[in-house]
C-alpha cells in the first residue's frame, strides 16, 4: 500500500528541513491533535499513539542529505515505512512530501488506509507551519 501527502511548501532551506526530521524528539511538534502519546526512546527511534490506534515506534533507516529522510516501524508485525522527500525549489523554499509504503493484507489495508492518509496529511500540514 502506497500513500502520499500533498506536497507543502515551507519557507525553511532543505537543509533547515532535513535537520528538523533528522532529530527525533521534533517529530512530537508535527504530531497530529489525536496523539495520546509520544515519548522519545533514543536518537534515532520514538514511540508514538494516536487515540484509537495501537502504540507504534518508528525508528530513523536512512538518510540524504538534505533530500530525503526514511523511518521505519521497528516492528515486524506492521511493516511499512515513511519517507519525507525534500526538495528545495529556491532558496529559503523547500517543497516537501511524505510518502507511507507498507506492506499489509487487503483486509487490513482497507482498514487502516483512510487514518494513515489523514496521519501523513496531518504531519505533511504540520511540519508546513514549523
Amino acid at each position: 500500500m502506497n500513500l502520499e501527502s500533498s506536497k507543502v511548501t515551507i519557507n525553511k532551506s532543505a537543509k533547515e528541513i532535513f535537520d528538523f526530521l533528522t532529530k527525533v524528539e521534533n517529530f512530537e511538534q508535527i504530531m497530529p491533535e489525536s496523539k495520546q502519546k509520544f515519548e522519545v526512546l533514543n536518537d534515532v527511534r520514538f514511540l508514538f499513539q494516536l487515540k484509537g490506534m495501537p502504540e507504534i515506534v518508528l525508528e530513523q533507516k536512512e538518510q540524504e542529505a538534505p533530500s530525503k529522510v526514511v523511518l521505519g516501524a521497528a516492528s515486524e508485525k506492521l511493516p511499512f515505512t515513511l519517507t519525507a522527500n525534500i526538495d528545495e525549489v529556491e532558496a529559503g523554499k523547500t517543497e516537501t512530501q511524505l510518502i507511507f509504503d507498507g506492506e499489509f493484507n487487503a483486509m487490513m489495508a482497507m482498514m487502516i488506509k483512510k487514518p494513515i492518509q489523514n496521519f501523513i496529511n496531518s504531519l505533511s500540514e504540520n511540519l508546513g507551519k514549523i
